[in-house]
């Protein structure tokens, strides 16, 4: 696995997961979210452009800015919507458990489907500005227009949201 592009102390601070959260409960859902919904996004040339400044740690300048400014925020709420749904839910080798706490309330699915909601819309804000920039500003980053053959173009619709019937 590449290095992710934000930080465990990032996703604590921004978020409402605690500070007591074990680390492997959420890291797999922060790698998730930067494959899919990020790479979405970069498209593939500038997604692998920034994965190998960040494993490298020579990411600086307009790169370092657009990772700070607009990729982060983005991939810490991606990574919500990915991980809220499996937060209650861990396998052992008696199967499959849900988390009880004694001196908690488990939230209805309802409530969980509530939160997953308003993450992605979190999500969704910091997609449309960052597309938005792009838009505008993509002369400082080549590798964004310089996907070719099997590699994922970038999407710029942030038309995300669930169709209502």
């Amino acid at each position: 696995m590449g290095k992710l592009f934000i930080t465990r102390e990032q996703l604590v601070k921004n978020t409402i997961v605690d500070g007591n959260v074990d680390t492997d409960k959420f890291l797999q859902f922060i790698k998730i979210a930067q494959e899919i919904h990020i790479q979405n996004y970069l498209g593939t040339q500038l997604y692998l452009k920034i994965s190998n400044d960040v494993e490298n740690n020579t990411l600086t300048g307009d790169y370092l800015e657009l990772v700070t400014d607009y990729i982060q925020p983005m991939l810490i709420h991606y990574a919500m919507v990915d991980y809220l749904p499996f937060a209650a839910y861990q396998i052992k080798n008696g199967g499959v458990f849900k988390h009880r706490s004694e001196n908690a309330e488990t939230p209805t699915k309802d409530e969980v489907d509530f939160l997953v909601q308003k993450y992605r819309d979190f999500a969704e804000y910091y997609t449309r500005r960052f597309v938005d920039f792009m838009c505008f500003d993509n002369s400082k980053f080549p590798e964004y227009n310089d996907n070719q053959d099997a590699d994922i173009r970038p999407d710029k619709d942030t038309n995300i949201s669930r169709w209502v019937l």
